[in-house]
């Protein structure tokens, strides 16, 4: 091979950041180089990070292959001894282009191949301008990194480092620079996006940075939330929900559980009725919002009962995008020294849950039939609606903004038929 493949998993912050270190690389003149973006948020996905590493030594036998990301932080020493491995970056160093011009030769040993530092100094988030992400019509701009929080089931904190906001003026100058590539949504992303502006001067908050951006950059056709705790939801957030159609119906929460002892023992800063008044109050002042949410199965001590009070909350909130984890115990977090559910009863738990989720999906696709909706074109002929329903939209260009009215599902996506608007 020749030039630089980045290969990411996880979270929307690793899309972006993923084209970040492609540029720093390239900038460095790093060439013949694969780069391993990774997540750490369960044992399954460092798995799978593994076992991509060793096809792409596989299928590269002379590329230099870089590990970096939120499972190189938090496991540096896992990586490292791979065999397939030449160096293991962490999440500070990844974004820099000194770090590819200082890269080991090959066949060092492990210590030498390590250049990760203790995360927990970094204390600022540098602006990152770029112009383009690779595959995406729709563009992603981290406003915010790391966490201050302390969920007992949750390593992330100890690859990403405490929590750090990216100034407002850089986010206006790098949302103002992917408005002039073409871009007509942007997604705000971070590790906990809602906590953004607490260590900036004035402590701006998350919404008062999206009416920014909108009031600012009227290119700006539609404007999302890459993931919120709901807890955590400003004034100036609510009023976008309820003014502002350019900022899109969907919201994905941080719900985790459903049971109030569970959500407690994870150290959630929300209770079952928290989350319920806000899907409440956000539905009231926007009907057709709808949402998705995160939610672990079969965390440490959960009994049957607690376990059903998490289904009924996911029936109750109307949860049209569910993703289900089965817990993961994660080594050095409180709740990996809890004690265990039985594999099995996790896994069985996930997949009821799952059921669940698939059921309230199917009956919100039966709800969007008949009504009439923006589509934002995306690659391999599907498209999403305001509220992030995917659409099946063959033979229409990618990065089109187009009216449809739905006339039917499969169970999966949408269908749709052009409006005569469109059509002309």
């Amino acid at each position: 091979m020749s030039g630089i493949e980045v290969i990411t998993f996880g979270c929307r912050l690793n899309t972006y950041e993923s084209e970040v270190m492609k540029a720093q690389a390239e900038k460095a003149g790093l060439n013949n180089a694969i780069l391993v973006n990774t997540c750490a948020v369960t044992g399954e996905a460092v798995r799978q990070a593994r076992q991509a590493i060793r096809r792409a030594r596989r299928d590269n036998p002379h590329a230099r292959i870089i590990v970096t990301g939120c499972a190189a932080q938090t496991e540096k020493q896992t990586f490292a001894e791979m065999a397939e491995v030449d160096a293991v970056l962490g999440n500070e160093e990844k974004l820099t282009s000194a770090s590819y011009r200082s890269l080991p030769d090959f066949g060092v040993s492990a210590e030498e191949k390590l250049r990760v530092n203790d995360i927990m100094s970094v204390k600022a988030t540098a602006p990152q301008m770029i112009k383009h992400i690779d595959g995406h019509v729709r563009a992603f701009i981290q406003v915010q990194n790391g966490c201050d929080h302390r969920c007992t089931f949750c390593i992330i904190p100890y690859g990403r480092g405490n929590s750090r906001s990216v100034p407002m003026g850089a986010v206006v100058d790098q949302a103002r620079k992917l408005a002039d590539s073409g871009y007509r949504e942007i997604v705000l992303t971070g590790v906990d996006a809602t906590s953004y502006g607490g260590d900036l001067p004035g402590a701006p908050t998350l919404g008062l940075l999206a009416k920014t951006l909108l009031k600012q950059l009227p290119d700006i056709s539609r404007l999302r939330l890459s993931s919120i705790d709901s807890i955590e939801a400003d004034a100036h957030l609510m009023d976008l929900i309820a003014d502002e159609p350019r900022f899109m119906p969907h919201l994905h929460l941080s719900l985790q559980h459903g049971d109030d002892m569970i959500l407690k023992r994870m150290k959630r800063r929300h209770l079952r009725a928290d989350a319920l008044r806000f899907i409440e109050e956000a539905r009231r002042l926007r009907p057709e919002m709808s949402f998705g949410a995160d939610m672990i199965a079969g965390f440490p001590t959960e009994t049957e009962e607690m376990f059903g009070n998490a289904v009924r909350l996911a029936e109750e909130a109307g949860i049209a995008h569910l993703h289900v984890f089965p817990y993961s115990p994660r080594p050095g977090t409180p709740a990996a020294r809890m004690p265990q559910l039985d594999r099995s009863l996790v896994k069985d738990r996930a997949a009821r849950l799952r059921v669940t989720g698939h059921r309230l999906h199917q009956s919100h696709l039966d709800g969007m039939v008949g009504t009439r909706q923006w589509l934002l074109v995306e690659n391999n002929g599907v498209a999403h609606t305001e509220n992030f329903t995917l659409v099946s939209t063959p033979g229409l260009r990618p990065g089109e903004l187009v009216p449809a009215e739905i006339t039917g599902h499969n169970g999966k996506h949408l269908d749709m038929q052009l409006t005569a608007a469109a059509a002309a």
